[in-house]
C-alpha cells in the first residue's frame, strides 16, 4: 500500500484545537502522536494484555485479547489513513484508544455491570473509555486524564457516529457533563480519521474471530465454505495450494479477507468522497452520513458472517459457560463491595466514602471495570474462599 498525498479533509496536527488543559507542543511529535504516546503509556493500555476479546486470557495464549486485538486495529486504521491521505496518527491513536473502558470478561462484564449499575446510572463501556481518558488515568500534576487533543476525544467519543442522542441516557452523564465544559460537537460525525478506526475494529475483529473459532475447535474450515466473502476465499487458497497445510490454508485465507475489506473500503470512501465534493475536515463533520464505509455489497457480505459467528461461536456451549462463570463472578464482588466497602483496597475505600450511594455505586464499579481477566478471578477467590487469606 502506498501513501497517497494528504487530501484536504485530513486533520492537521498543526491546526488542531489543542486540549482543555493548555499544554506547550513537543518539540519531537506532533499533537496527534503525542496523544498515541500518552495512550500507549497509560495503565488502562497495559491492562488491555490481560482482558478477553473472546476467550478469556487465561484460555490460552494463541487467542486475541483486548491488547492484541487494539494493536490489529491499530495497525489497519493506520495502513487506511496512510492510503487514503489521512493523518495516520490520528487513526492510529483513536483506534489503540477504542477499548479502554471495556471491563473483564468481554461483553459478559460489560453485560453484567450494566445489571448491577441500573439503578445508579448505568454502564456503557464506550463512556467508561472516555472516563478512562478524561478523568480516571491519574499520571499528571495539573490535570486528571491525559488531557488529549480535542481530535483524539472527539474520535473516541463518537467514531461510530453522532451520539448527541445518547446524552438523556443515564450512563451518559459523564459524557453530558463534560461536553457541557469543553464542546465535542456531538451531534455530527466525528473526523474521517476516526471513521477510518471505526471500520478498522470491524475488519479486525470479523477476521481474527474466524481465525480463532476455527484455532480453539468451535467450528471447522469446511463450514465456512458457503459463508459470503470468507468461502470464496477459502476456495480460492485451496485451489492455489492444494497441498497446504489447514492452518496456513486459514491464516493465508483470513490474509486475504483483510486485504479485500480494505480494499472495498478505500473504494467505497474514495467514491463517497468525490460524490460529497467534501474539500476540508469541516465538510466531513456536515454530512449526513458517513464518509468512510464499506460498499452495501460488502456490508452484506459480513452481515452474513456476523450471523454465522452469533450462532456457531459467541453462543456456542463453551462459550457460554465462560460468560456465566464471568457474571457471577463480577455480580457478587459488586454487591459485596457495596454492602462492605472497607474490604476494597484503601485507596477506593477513601474514595468510596466520601461518595452517597450512587457515588459509592459508581466507584465500585470503576474498580471492578479496571480489572483484568486474571485479577477479577483471583480477588474473587480472595474475597469468597477460606482457603485463600492475601
Amino acid at each position: 500500500m502506498v501513501a497517497t498525498p494528504r487530501v484536504p479533509y485530513a486533520e492537521d496536527a498543526a491546526r488542531s484545537r489543542g486540549r482543555r488543559v493548555p499544554e506547550a507542543d513537543s518539540a519531537t511529535r506532533t499533537a496527534f502522536a503525542r496523544d498515541r504516546d500518552r495512550i500507549i503509556h497509560c495503565t488502562a493500555f497495559r491492562r488491555l494484555k490481560e482482558k478477553t476479546q473472546v476467550f478469556v486470557a487465561h484460555e490460552g495464549d494463541h487467542f486475541r485479547t483486548r491488547l492484541t486485538h487494539s494493536l490489529e486495529v491499530a495497525q489497519i486504521a493506520r495502513s487506511l489513513a496512510t492510503a487514503l491521505g489521512l493523518d495516520p496518527d490520528l487513526a492510529e491513536t483513536i483506534a489503540l484508544a477504542h477499548d479502554l473502558g471495556h471491563p473483564p470478561f468481554g461483553h459478559a462484564g460489560e453485560d453484567e455491570l450494566q445489571v448491577q449499575m441500573q439503578a445508579y446510572g448505568g454502564f456503557d463501556h464506550n463512556v467508561q473509555t472516555f472516563r478512562v481518558v478524561t478523568k480516571l488515568e491519574r499520571r499528571y500534576p495539573r490535570f486528571d486524564g491525559l488531557n488529549l487533543t480535542w481530535e483524539t476525544l472527539e474520535g473516541v467519543i463518537k467514531h461510530n457516529g453522532p451520539v448527541v442522542d445518547k446524552l438523556e441516557r443515564p450512563s451518559w452523564s459523564a459524557v453530558k457533563e463534560f461536553d457541557g465544559q469543553y464542546d465535542l460537537r456531538l451531534g455530527t460525525w466525528a473526523s474521517a480519521e476516526a471513521q477510518v478506526a471505526a471500520l478498522a475494529d470491524d475488519i479486525a475483529y470479523n477476521n481474527h474471530d474466524v481465525d480463532d473459532g476455527v484455532g480453539a475447535g468451535i467450528f471447522r474450515l469446511e463450514e465456512l465454505q458457503e459463508i459470503p466473502l470468507i468461502g470464496p476465499t477459502l476456495l480460492a487458497v485451496r485451489k492455489e495450494y492444494p497441498d497446504t497445510d489447514p492452518v496456513i490454508l486459514r491464516l493465508e485465507a483470513v490474509r486475504r479477507m483483510i486485504g479485500d475489506m480494505v480494499g472495498d473500503v478505500l473504494a467505497e470512501t474514495r467514491r463517497r468522497a468525490e460524490e460529497a465534493k467534501v474539500a476540508s475536515a469541516e465538510d466531513v463533520r456536515g454530512l449526513d452520513h458517513a464518509i468512510v464505509a464499506f460498499s452495501r455489497e460488502m456490508a452484506e457480505d459480513l452481515s452474513e458472517l456476523r450471523g454465522f459467528l452469533m450462532d456457531r461461536m459467541y453462543r456456542h456451549w463453551r462459550v457460554n459457560r465462560t460468560r456465566s462463570q464471568a457474571r457471577r463472578i463480577l455480580a457478587e464482588m459488586f454487591q459485596l463491595f457495596m454492602a462492605e466497602p472497607d474490604v476494597l483496597p484503601t485507596e477506593w475505600y477513601a474514595r468510596a466514602q466520601k461518595r452517597d450511594e450512587d457515588g459509592r455505586a459508581r466507584v465500585v464499579c470503576d474498580y471492578i471495570a479496571g480489572m483484568t481477566d486474571r485479577f477479577a478471578i483471583e480477588e474473587h477467590r480472595r474475597l469468597f474462599h477460606l482457603d485463600i487469606w492475601n
